[in-house]
């Protein structure tokens, strides 16, 4: 059955005020699922070494169905998984350029880097919803900090993989409006999703792992992660997903995107670190679904088999994925930290990060936890 045609029939089950209120929510279902690859696109997919039988495959074997238990445990779990106050933002002031390395953090996976004089945004979701629809699926915990329209230009768009979380339609289509000379850095088959979207062919750099795209000097190359892709079926695997090294003309970063741990890191960081800061993934995880996402004690393990200095955790805050409390993921992830000496930030929303100058954390989330 069509998106449309089910969308259509649920209104016959409700009045008809919020009929009409799923009916403006889901006429954009069916674009939001994105694109199918075909042609050089498919071609290129299918040479990779990562394709076969039909779809990409991690490097280790990765289980993406939760038993039937998770769905109890996600809806009757007694954690504390919301904060208990609003989330304190900052609205940052770009007016001035960075001297060295500045990022920032702007909930979920959305980070900015800002490079030798490039700006690279990665996973930019600036919508209520990790969803396909306006009025379905996990709401945001806290608003984005910045409006997308307030950024200065930003020479890239990088993309690690094509889960809502991460990859959403309407941020893409406003991205591509907004700054017309940005590139679009995705990982293979993702491009047919942004062609969907009307983003120009021209405009997206889609790579296997390893390849590299040049973007005002800086590279950006994809690397291998463990996890898995999808949008109308998860773990269909039709699309690549990778983690991302950043390469300027003397420092490094590294951002994980989606991924379980995996012997692969050890393998990055010997070809391409070490960082001077790492973005790594921390929240979301689960003993249902080991494989896909890290434990915060797996994403310091991460951090030191990559080469990073500055560890800055993402992934947590800003959505409800997993059973987890809402702060659990960064007291963990810090209380592993010291045991081996990994220096941490954890910036407010929005708030401005000097790499080289980041200060200690100083319990933000603490008050509203």
């Amino acid at each position: 059955m069509r998106v449309n045609e089910l969308v259509r029939r649920s209104t016959l089950l409700v009045p008809v005020g919020a009929g009409a209120a799923l009916v403006r929510a889901g006429w954009q279902v069916p674009a939001a699922l994105g694109g199918r690859p075909a042609g050089d696109r498919l071609a290129r997919m299918r040479a990779s070494p990562n394709y076969r039988d039909g779809a990409f495959h991690n490097t280790v074997p990765a289980n993406v169905t939760p038993p039937t238990g998770a769905l109890r445990d996600m809806a009757f779990g007694a954690e504390r998984r919301r904060p208990t106050a609003p989330v304190p933002l900052v609205r940052p002031d770009f007016t001035t350029r960075p001297d060295g390395l500045r990022v920032s953090w702007f909930g979920h996976a959305t980070v900015l880097v800002e490079l030798d004089g490039r700006r690279i945004l990665f996973d930019p979701v600036w919508s209520e919803r990790a969803s396909p629809s306006a009025v379905l699926g996990p709401r945001r915990l806290h608003p984005v900090p910045v409006p997308l329209e307030d950024l200065p230009p930003v020479d890239a768009v990088v993309i690690s993989h094509d889960h809502y979380d991460h990859l959403d339609m309407a941020t893409i289509r406003r991205s591509a409006a907004l700054w017309p000379e940005a590139r679009f850095v995705v990982p293979l088959g993702v491009g047919a999703h942004l062609e969907r979207w009307r983003v120009p062919p021209s405009r997206v750099d889609e790579l296997d792992w390893t390849e590299t795209a040049t973007v005002g000097g800086v590279e950006l190359t994809a690397t291998a992660a463990r996890h898995f892709s999808g949008r109308l079926r998860p773990g269909g695997n039709g699309t690549l997903w990778a983690s991302w090294v950043v390469a300027g003309a003397g420092q490094r970063v590294f951002y994980t995107g989606d991924s379980g741990f995996f012997d692969g890191y050890r393998e990055i960081g010997e070809r391409y670190g070490p960082f001077d800061v790492t973005f790594i993934q921390i929240g979301a995880y689960s003993p249902y679904w080991p494989d896909i996402h890290m434990t915060p004690e797996e994403g310091v393990a991460t951090h030191r088999a990559v080469g990073g200095g500055l560890l800055v955790p993402v992934h947590w805050a800003t959505f409800n994925l997993a059973m987890h409390a809402w702060s659990e993921p960064v007291e963990r992830l810090l209380t592993d930290a010291a045991r081996h000496d990994v220096q941490v930030a954890v910036p407010r929303p929005g708030e401005l990060l000097s790499v080289a100058d980041a200060p200690d954390p100083d319990g933000w989330w603490r008050k509203i936890a």
